[in-house]
């Protein structure tokens, strides 16, 4: 820990943790084991840091929520094992609504992102350089958002799912996908995510089927998903896309459409 650092004494310091200097860590944050906290980085009241993460240089974590109904409640930030925070990330702790905001363990939040209050990042998670999610965001495991998009409030993102970079996502993304475009459309299956994470040519065939059906075809999403519960055999993928989309609350992102 560095002289030039300021660390609240009541603070909870794991072993092995390299705290920078011109860093601030306050009196209710816990960071766990072999942590390495760079310079210049705020660690606000609120904030559980789990262990082997890395914070890089200008995070602020921990910063009240930038929401006018916030009264201020006791909230936190959790961050799980193995999280990377690089540069200037800013990630808000929680309001009444979840009291809490949540990184996933494993999971790369790049340069320049910012996550708004009550997000649940699953784990195993990357947002790319500059990605904004606002408050109320859910991202299921795996999944990848590229750089320069932004999320509105309440959005889900199911697991394993691709979002091209400089997106506009308003809509609920399901499981499995690729989503990209503007408006946000349906382009295929994350294949090839999908396939450095073990699924076989089967499961992909399958994902790839539901989606044809969903989004291709030209159904209404009543009619889509009769048609997949009724003619495709039981599986973990029809289970988790048809629950999916059952529990959207915001509606599906766009289908399929050629470009003009």
């Amino acid at each position: 820990m560095s002289n030039l650092s300021v660390v609240h004494p009541n603070a909870k310091i794991g072993s092995n943790v390299t705290i920078s200097p011109f860093t601030m860590v306050a009196e209710d944050v816990e960071i766990g084991d072999n942590c390495w906290i760079g310079p210049n980085v705020s660690i606000m009241d609120g904030v559980r840091i789990g262990n082997n993460c890395k914070v890089f240089p200008g995070a602020i974590l921990g910063a009240t929520p930038q929401d006018l109904k916030y009264e201020g409640e006791e909230s936190i930030l959790e961050i799980a094992d193995n999280v990377i925070i690089r540069e200037y990330c800013t990630i808000n702790r929680g309001t009444k609504a979840n009291y809490k905001t949540y990184i996933g363990k494993n999971s790369l939040i790049m340069a320049y992102v910012h996550v708004a209050h009550d997000c649940i990042i699953g784990n195993n998670c990357i947002l790319s350089n500059n990605v904004n999610l606002a408050g109320h965001i859910e991202l299921a495991p795996y999944v990848i958002v590229g750089g320069m998009t932004a999320v509105h409030q309440f959005v889900n993102i199911g697991i394993h799912s691709f979002i091209g970079g400089g997106s506009l996502v308003r809509k609920d993304v399901p499981p499995y996908v690729k989503a990209a475009r503007e408006p946000l459309s349906y382009v295929g299956i994350n294949s090839v995510g999908l396939r450095r994470r073990g699924f076989d040519a089967a499961q992909i065939k399958t994902i790839q089927d539901i989606y044809r059906i969903l989004f291709v075809r030209g159904y209404n999403t009543k009619q889509a998903l009769k048609f997949i519960h009724e003619e495709f055999p039981t599986s973990d993928e029809k289970s988790t896309i048809l629950e999916f989309i059952q529990q959207s609350n915001r509606g599906l992102m766009r289908g399929f459409s050629r470009l003009a």
